[in-house]
């Protein structure tokens, strides 16, 4: 029965002991969690300082995504022979001159997709990737500051495709008004007095219209979260047919150093390319005759972030 005793007796102080043990190595990390907690706050903040001194800042973010798949004897598909595969980029960068009296910010976005579908049963069908998606912009902006939040400015902004028909259709905004910076991380450009120039060949139906432009920019850091959004318009004082809009958003989460996953999407609406598209089919058809459907492109994929 003593035996009995001792032996509880010593499992019960065992369990104390550890439950002793336990209760302080989680206080213990509790105190480092909070120092380390107090570190990052002021490490964020020698970075906030560094952040705001005058001079260059460089960034570029780029995602990759893609996929292939293979088919042989696949019965129930209707070609069962048959390769499949996509692949698609994303570049946003970006280099800012920020000084006391005034900033110069230019950026550029590309955005570029292939696809190809191989019908080996079918020779006369490409086995070929062809070109699916392709965005060019690039835009360049100069402020100088009459206050801290406001400055009068001049921006040039060229919008087209890069590897099929580059400047066919082209768009270059050139304009002159003034520029909001409420927050670091907000830019918003109002220009009345903008000349929207297009550029096309052959039988292409595009007109350069006066107009006014606004543009807002937003782009910010959450931890291992990074995003951009960029809306583009252009409003034409010839009327809606020619005014047109492109919003572009970029997502990307950093897994380890450099590397993440990124989402990247695109909207656009432009009447004047979406009447040359129905001019193709239709030789008559005109701006009221038209669905000017909306424009998107999407992408998912391995993103690569440079500082």
């Amino acid at each position: 029965m003593k035996k009995v005793a001792l032996a509880l007796c010593f499992i019960l102080g065992l369990s104390s002991l550890n439950a002793q043990t336990k209760e302080e190595l989680k206080a213990l990390q509790t105190e480092k969690n909070d120092s380390i907690a107090v570190l990052k706050g002021k490490a964020d903040a020698i970075q906030a300082q560094i952040d705001a001194l005058p001079g260059w800042r460089l960034k570029a973010t780029g995602t990759i995504g893609g996929s292939l798949s293979g088919f042989n004897n696949w019965y129930s598909k209707e070609s069962p022979n048959s390769s499949v595969g996509n692949f698609g980029i994303n570049l946003n960068a970006f280099a800012d001159l920020i000084e006391e009296k005034y900033f110069w910010k230019n950026a550029t976005n590309i955005n570029i997709g292939w696809v190809k579908f191989d019908d080996k049963d079918d020779p006369t069908d490409s086995d070929s990737y062809e070109v699916a998606t392709d965005v060019f912009s690039l835009s360049s902006l100069y402020g100088y500051k009459v206050s801290k939040t406001f400055a009068v400015s001049a921006l040039m902004e060229y919008r087209s495709t890069l590897v099929q028909n580059f400047n066919d259709p082209g768009f270059l905004d050139l304009g002159v008004g003034g520029t909001w910076t409420p927050i670091d991380n907000l830019v918003v450009v109002i220009h009345p007095a903008n000349y929207n120039f297009v550029f096309s060949k052959g039988d292409s139906q595009y007109d350069s219209t006066f107009g006014a432009k606004v543009v807002a920019d937003y782009t910010r850091s959450f931890g291992g979260l990074n995003l951009k959004s960029n809306l583009s318009v252009f409003m034409s004082y010839e009327g809606s047919d020619y005014s047109n809009f492109t919003w572009t958003n970029s997502f990307s989460y950093t897994v380890w150093k450099s590397l993440g996953v990124g989402f990247d999407f695109g909207l656009r609406k432009n009447k004047q390319e979406a009447l040359n598209y129905y001019l193709d089919t239709d030789p008559d058809a005109t701006f009221d005759s038209i669905d000017n459907d909306l424009q998107s492109y999407w992408l998912i994929g391995l993103n690569i972030t440079l500082d």
